[in-house]
């Protein structure tokens, strides 16, 4: 008998199919617990709960922000017996289970997150306390994703950031920095910074499309801010490469810039100046399907 625990996300409590979904999991014997979130912080200590309990899989219902915290909790329990990570995508834009190609329906998705296969997979520090599974984002992006309105997601869903980011184009600005890393050194302007674990964020925007979990890299793209307008819309609406694309992999990077820049690490938003990023090869295992684009 396989011992879970899924960690859903309080908006998500009263989804009908969610729940019929569970119903069918315990009749096929299965001994699956549900816990609902209220405040951050509370997956975390579900995640404690599920270890104490001897739980095999710990299942994260919810958005990003949710498999986010409940990822990170995983990754600083050091026992041999650590839970592996399901996911039953439940949010607004789901970027990191679309792009792992994780069924968006409840019943399949939780048969995934508890029948599938468990796959070593990387995480993603900075400035050795936060993590983030999928992406971190800075610059105009990040202001987008942060400053949607809630409605707009509810209504249109991941297409709700794409839509958001034109009615903003008046707000464009870059953020002046430096990034280094092995063998990399780069200062300027950046109009739009990508840190990939995973490869979209922002509702299926493609931001690092070569980014796979489990080769111990991430990979950078940052758009500069020459030619701002035009190269901001060539690159999001036709996903083209151009002058103003500057991409790399590695292992770590830091980023310094001489005012507060805001990173946004799969929903959670971290303000500084200062921000060290480095993977965390194999760091969990995850439930994923047999044709994860993510896993090379």
């Amino acid at each position: 008998m396989t011992t879970a625990m899924l960690i859903l996300n309080g908006k998500g409590a009263g989804n009908e199919e969610l729940r019929i979904a569970i119903g069918a999991l315990r009749k096929e014997g299965e001994d699956l617990n549900v816990r609902v979130t209220w405040e951050y912080g509370d997956a975390a200590r579900y995640v404690n709960e599920a270890i104490e309990l001897g739980c095999e899989t710990v299942v994260a219902g919810g958005g990003d922000g949710t498999i986010n915290e409940v990822a990170g909790a995983l990754a600083q329990y050091e026992g041999q017996h650590r839970p592996v990570l399901g996911i039953v995508p439940l949010g607004t834009a789901n970027d990191f289970a679309t792009a792992c190609n994780i069924p968006l329906q409840p019943e399949q998705a939780l048969q995934l997150a508890v029948k599938g296969r468990a796959a070593d997979i990387d995480l993603a520090k900075v400035n050795d306390q936060h993590f983030f599974i999928n992406m971190a984002t800075g610059g105009f992006g990040t202001r987008i994703t942060t400053e949607t309105p809630e409605k707009l997601k509810a209504a249109l869903g991941g297409v709700s950031y794409f839509i958001h980011g034109l009615l903003r184009l008046d707000t464009l600005k870059a953020d002046r920095c430096e990034i280094t890393g092995p063998d990399f050194q780069w200062e300027g302007d950046a109009l739009v910074i990508g840190i990939g674990n995973g490869r979209q964020a922002g509702g299926g925007q493609q931001i690092c499309p070569d980014a796979l979990i489990n080769d111990g890299l991430l990979q950078l793209r940052l758009l500069t801010s020459e030619e701002l307008l035009p190269s901001f819309l060539r690159s999001l609406l036709n996903n083209e490469e151009n002058k103003n694309i500057v991409s790399a992999s590695l292992p770590w990077l830091e980023i310094t810039a001489p005012h507060d820049m805001t990173f946004n690490l799969d929903g959670e938003p971290l303000t500084g100046k200062q921000f060290r990023i480095e993977v965390l090869p194999s760091a969990i295992q995850c439930r994923l399907p047999p044709h994860c684009e993510l896993l090379g």
